[in-house]
């Protein structure tokens, strides 16, 4: 008796995509060669043997979007997708690599690979709202508390420990276009000195900024800017301005500081009235910009708080409160990855062009890391596509 022929036809097989990690697929968007030529540049004492840079980047990466709160956890989170490391460029990494490595290597290399992704991001962030072509940036300071029993190099007062995070915002795109790490000590308006904002660029700062000798400098610069008057600033009124009080505005007056500290600030300013409709506060605006209608200088001003939002958002979204490690170098560089990684997002949003915020990618990608589907349908919400195709088998026996 011959032995059943079993003969298995195939019909209708669907050709599936392949896809890399979503993870895989987002850190693309830092081309290697660039990575490691930073590495390079940015290293100290001997080669690296068990683990690189890129490892490091791509393992704190991961704390950042799938937000774990330990380096165990981050090593455990990588052991348990081995298969999936090979496509991220990434060997096994251990607890105690992670650890010196974030400890000795210079946190320098990741603000240098941050000065990279925001130039890539500013070539496709979107204009800011207003109608004027000048740049537009908010400039603020953020306070990020430490334990001082753990980080004693951080000491801000007797029984403080702190650090701060001084951020320019650029409003076209959002993006944090100047950002410095001081000590908890330093005065805000000591960082805005050493800001270089391009001539006839616009600056949104609250009243913690003033200082009438940077104002005048500022203004020898060629850069406007728009802040709060002091309530005991002293001033002689030069010209009354007509006002559209139904805009909220109720004054618009060219005046000439005349207090203690006038000489530091000789030039004449602009000070605008004006009253908001919904919460009935009125304030008082100072800059330097006479071409501008006065309901613009408000709106600028209100455009400010686009920085407070920032920096609500990285609190609640990045791991930049609690740290993975306690030296000011592994602190620095959890800071400027987190940064590196704000970027990433902000640079995927602007080339999906789907509308989706932030806060939403971000979702999207901690529940979806290392799934194989592609990124950008992922984005859309398109539906996963099916593991494995559709086959219909004919089993014949002879």
């Amino acid at each position: 008796m011959k032995s059943p022929k079993v003969i298995v036809k195939q019909e209708g097989v669907q050709a599936l995509s392949h896809h890399n990690t979503v993870f895989s697929q987002l850190l693309k968007w830092i081309p290697r060669h660039e990575f490691e030529t930073l590495a390079n540049q940015h290293h100290t004492g001997r080669k690296l043997r068990k683990m690189t840079r890129w490892s490091q980047f791509v393992s704190m990466a991961l704390a950042q979007l799938a937000g774990r709160s330990s380096l165990r956890d981050v090593v455990s989170s990588l052991r348990a997708q081995t298969a999936k490391l090979y496509h991220l460029g990434v060997a096994t990494v251990s607890r105690s690599s992670l650890s010196r490595i974030n400890e000795k290597q210079p946190s320098s290399l990741y603000e240098a690979l941050f000065a990279k992704l925001l130039a890539r991001c500013q070539g496709l962030a979107p204009r800011h709202g207003f109608r004027f072509k000048n740049k537009l940036y908010s400039l603020d300071a953020s306070t990020i508390d430490l334990c001082l029993s753990v980080f004693p190099w951080a000491k801000f007062r007797t029984t403080k420990g702190a650090i701060k995070l001084h951020v320019g915002l650029d409003h076209d795109g959002l993006l944090p276009a100047f950002m410095t790490i001081t000590d908890g000590k330093t005065h805000d308006i000591s960082a805005a000195r050493a800001l270089r904002l391009p001539k006839g660029s616009i600056l949104a700062i609250d009243r913690g900024y003033t200082d009438y000798a940077w104002y005048n400098q500022l203004n020898d610069n060629g850069i406007f800017f728009v802040t709060r008057q002091r309530k005991n600033a002293v001033y002689r009124v030069i010209e009354r301005h007509p006002v559209i009080k139904a805009k909220g505005l109720t004054s618009d007056q060219t005046i000439r500081l005349t207090g203690a500290k006038a000489k530091q600030c000789p030039i004449l300013l602009r000070r605008i009235g004006y009253r908001d409709a919904e919460t009935g506060k009125h304030y008082v605006f100072l800059t330097n910009n006479f071409s501008l209608a006065a309901s613009t200088i408000a709106q600028i001003y209100k455009a400010r708080w686009q920085i407070e939002l920032f920096f609500k958002w990285i609190k609640q979204n990045l791991k930049i409160k609690t740290f993975l490690g306690t030296s000011k170098n592994a602190v620095m560089t959890q800071i400027w990855i987190a940064a590196c990684v704000y970027l990433l997002l902000a640079y995927i949003r602007f080339i999906s062009q789907l509308g989706n915020s932030l806060q939403q990618m971000l979702r999207l990608l901690h529940l979806n890391l290392f799934e194989r589907r592609d990124l950008q349908a992922l984005l859309r919400g398109d539906p996963p596509q099916p593991k494995t195709s559709t086959l219909q088998t004919a089993l014949r026996f002879s």
